[in-house]
């Protein structure tokens, strides 16, 4: 099991988002040997939401030797051409360290934003993600769709790798998403707050039967488990409040369900799901600490990674 550490967009406090602040974070999560560091994306939300590529360049110079993934990035929102050439610029100043995790999205408000019609989000991300695919592919190969046409363009400068960035793609775990995901993607990212052990379970025989019949190798496909809100503290009374006065009105579920489903309680108690998330066949936790973020990238570590 691997470990990454969400970089801090959500207010969930009225800390200011600061150069400091984040060169921290992503200091302290290479000191702790964290593999990845992630950021997600959304234009509004009931919280302020710092922006994530703009986060993950300024923690660039701090993150060691840690991969940097979007968590996930929305390409119909940002269009798949802008959102190719950002995360394009990372990878080539980055060495070739980025994953493009993708989706579209769940929130209606930034797709009104931005003039695009929610009900169109499937096949527009579908098409995205082969138009970010030909527009880093350097062969002069093109994608020409209902809504996106790459033909007689390219991006410069390309990407450090051959063909871009790596794409992982967002899913709950339905049945279509891993068909999606099998279809599209080089590795699925799993939602902490949309599963329980038994459920990303169900999900990945799906998607490992559908690699398999795609022939692709289930044994070689990469996932994780992102937005993976985080507080460890052995005071009930404590654990309660951040589920209930924190998380549950940011995300709009369920406080019990959140309860079930997060890594919020005692170290014995995170451990034990992180434990049946490793059973089912998880490989990668991305955790997000929702308060005093730093100390709690250390007491993951130290009482609950380490178990």
């Amino acid at each position: 099991m691997k470990f990454g550490a969400h970089l801090p967009l959500i207010g969930f406090d009225d800390r200011p988002w600061t150069l400091d602040r984040m060169a921290s974070y992503a200091r302290t999560a290479a000191r702790l040997r964290y593999v990845t560091l992630a950021a997600n994306d959304h234009l509004v939300f009931p919280k302020p939401w710092f922006d994530g590529p703009t986060a993950l360049a300024v923690a660039l110079p701090h993150a060691g030797e840690m991969t940097l993934m979007t968590s996930v990035a929305l390409p119909v929102v940002r269009g798949p051409a802008a959102l190719a050439k950002t995360l394009g610029a990372l990878d080539a100043l980055s060495g070739g360290r980025v994953i493009a995790g993708v989706g579209p999205g769940s929130s209606a408000r930034d797709y009104a934003l931005v003039g695009v019609s929610f009900e169109e989000r499937w096949p527009r991300f579908e098409e995205s993600v082969r138009a970010m695919r030909a527009l880093w592919s350097g062969d002069g190969s093109a994608h020409a769709g209902a809504f996106y046409d790459t033909t007689g363009f390219r991006l410069d400068p390309p990407p450090a790798r051959d063909g871009g960035p790596p794409i992982w793609i967002g899913s709950w775990g339905s049945g279509a998403g891993m068909r999606r995901v099998a279809r599209l993607a080089d590795g699925w990212l799993a939602s902490a707050y949309n599963a329980t052990p038994a459920t990303f379970a169900e999900a990945k025989a799906a998607l490992d039967a559908e690699l398999a019949r795609r022939g692709k190798d289930p044994a070689t496909f990469p996932n994780a488990l992102a937005t993976t809100f985080m507080y460890v503290t052995e005071d009930a009374g404590e654990a309660r409040r951040i589920i209930e006065q924190v998380i549950a009105p940011t995300i709009n579920r369920p406080p019990e369900q959140l309860a079930e489903r997060l890594l919020v309680g005692s170290a014995a108690a995170c451990a034990e799901k992180v434990a049946a998330y490793e059973t089912a066949g998880l490989r990668q936790v991305l955790v997000w600490p929702v308060a005093d973020e730093e100390r709690q990238l250390e007491i993951f570590r130290e009482r609950v990674a380490s178990r």
